[in-house]
């Protein structure tokens, strides 16, 4: 058989097993901690829709990222793999395209596979197994924001956090975030009822992935006002002073500039009702979202998530990057018709979400699941237990050395080469407040812990191989911005010849086409 012939027997097989596949709609929110979201989203919230989407769902009480921080945790999310597999460390550091995501493996069984919205994928391959994206990313896809582990403490001031987000907070009708995300929503909207026309009969999956209600805290009036009076504006968890942080805390207080700060009360109020009402807003863009699958009659999966959260303020704590609650839990809800709405309060993490994806549409992912680091969600979903530790890893602005955290059961552990370790019963102290590792009644514990990190982690060998991948991109990314420049951010082509009506077309055909339904 030929090459050509090869490739249409391929393109048939796969029409031919797309028929009984189902639809999937992926909502992914950015920075939204799961603090908030401890059976869907708290009562407080002002949040119709995702209050709807959670009565439907499988709720995941204790999901928690792969990494804390955009692309490592957004890469390990599709992946399945943790940022020591993927070599995803920090927010430049190249996603290869060699990686399957949940997209190829979609792509591979038949699905038409599409984003519309961030991803934060750096390096070339702008797509990783979507056949499409309706928009550019809100970052940049080079490596200019690599950290550097030879100059521990030195900022890199024009990209590095620092807490202008919290004293600036407050209203707008229009931010660079907000003309992103109301484009992402529009795109998408577009895409649903391109789909319900069925000119294409494979199943979709449609990723929609906004950046809210990440920093800076800037938000709409009309969602603003929902908070005026909320009771939630100040932590639970009052600043810790400087010299009483962790080490890691430190570095992340010094790498966000907080000395050139003065933050009130006042600002840090205002940064939470910002951060609520953008909460709100992604839950109007969810409505709408919604409202057109309802509108076009298409049935579809539904799962919402998070790549990481935000600290918000607790502990004196900003933003993300560390392996505290506020930070690495985010909310988790799948939406599927042959899943029970439940709570599910076991600890499982973002890299699961792909595996849980295959065994929805019932693909295999054997090939490949010996260097998988997720598990599939759904038998616990069906009422399962599970004992797998979750896992989670950090390598990037403001550490200086990688950082690794289990959580298991009641306890969560973290530890660094850097550091000592630090060890909270979340049952017991849901605030983290008291670090148990040195508590003489938790020896046995810490040490099991302690065991288990051994076991996966060689702490001097993943320090190696970050300060490798960022002593190659210090070189690469200042000698290709000499001379001709070559850009990777993706650039969303239209085709302007075949949309609307051209004179190839024929009118008549092309209004029937394009009206759904059509009969009515």
């Amino acid at each position: 058989m030929g090459a050509k012939e090869a490739a249409k027997g391929a393109a048939n097989m796969t029409t031919d097993i797309s028929g009984a596949l189902p639809n999937i709609l992926i909502v992914m929110a950015d920075q939204l901690s799961g603090t908030f979201f401890p059976d869907g989203p708290a009562d407080w919230l002002h949040t119709p829709h995702l209050r709807a989407l959670a009565a439907r769902s499988v709720r995941f009480a204790n999901a928690y990222t792969g990494s804390p921080l955009c692309a490592p945790g957004r890469a390990s999310f599709m992946s399945g793999q943790l940022p020591s597999r993927t070599g995803v460390y920090d927010n430049a550091a190249e996603f290869v395209s060699s990686i399957p995501t949940y997209a190829h493996h979609l792509r591979r069984a038949g699905y038409q596979t599409c984003l519309s919205g961030k991803m934060h994928f750096v390096g070339p391959d702008q797509l990783h197994g979507f056949e499409e994206r309706l928009t550019t990313d809100i970052y940049p896809a080079d490596f200019g924001w690599t950290p550097d582990y030879r100059t521990p403490g030195e900022r890199i001031d024009w990209w590095y956090h620092n807490l202008g987000s919290v004293t600036g907070a407050g209203t707008a009708e229009i931010t660079n975030q907000l003309e992103y995300d109301d484009d992402v929503a529009h795109q998408a909207v577009a895409k649903l009822y391109d789909l319900s026309r069925g000119q294409d009969p494979r199943p979709w999956c449609l990723t929609v992935s906004f950046t809210h209600p990440h920093d800076p805290y800037v938000a709409r009036r009309k969602h603003w006002d929902l908070y005026n009076d909320c009771a939630h504006l100040s932590p639970d968890y009052a600043p810790i002073d400087y010299d009483a942080q962790d080490p890691h805390s430190k570095r992340l207080m010094d790498s966000c500039d907080w000395r050139a700060f003065d933050i009130t009360p006042d600002h840090v109020a205002r940064a939470r009702q910002g951060y609520f009402a953008n909460i709100s807003y992604i839950d109007e863009k969810l409505g709408e979202l919604i409202a057109t699958l309802k509108a076009t009659r298409q049935d579809a999966i539904v799962i919402f998530v998070s790549d990481h959260g935000d600290m918000l303020g607790e502990r004196g704590l900003w933003f993300k990057m560390n392996f505290f609650e506020g930070a690495a839990r985010v909310p988790l809800m799948i939406c599927a018709p042959d899943l029970a709405p439940a709570l599910v309060t076991t600890p499982v993490s973002t890299i699961d979400v792909t595996p849980t994806l295959c065994d929805l549409a019932g693909i295999s992912m054997a090939d490949v699941m010996p260097w998988t680091d997720g598990e599939s969600l759904m038998p616990l979903a069906q009422g399962s237990t599970r004992e797998t530790p979750v896992v989670m890893e950090y390598a990037a602005e403001g550490s200086w050395s990688p950082l690794v955290g289990l959580r298991q059961g009641d306890w969560k552990y973290i530890a660094c080469a850097l550091d000592p370790e630090l060890l909270f019963n979340l049952k017991d102290d849901p605030q983290e407040r008291v670090n148990r590792a040195t508590d003489p009644t938790c020896r046995e514990i810490c040490a099991r812990f302690r065991a288990m990190a051994a076991t996966r982690w060689d702490l001097a060998g993943f320090d190696a191989a970050v300060r490798e991948s960022q002593a190659r991109r210090w070189v690469v990314y200042p000698a290709l911005r000499q001379g001709g420049y070559y850009p990777w951010d993706y650039q969303p082509l239209q085709k302007a010849s075949e949309r609307y009506m051209r004179n190839h077309m024929d009118l008549n055909i092309l209004e029937d086409a394009k009206r759904f339904p059509r009969s009515e």
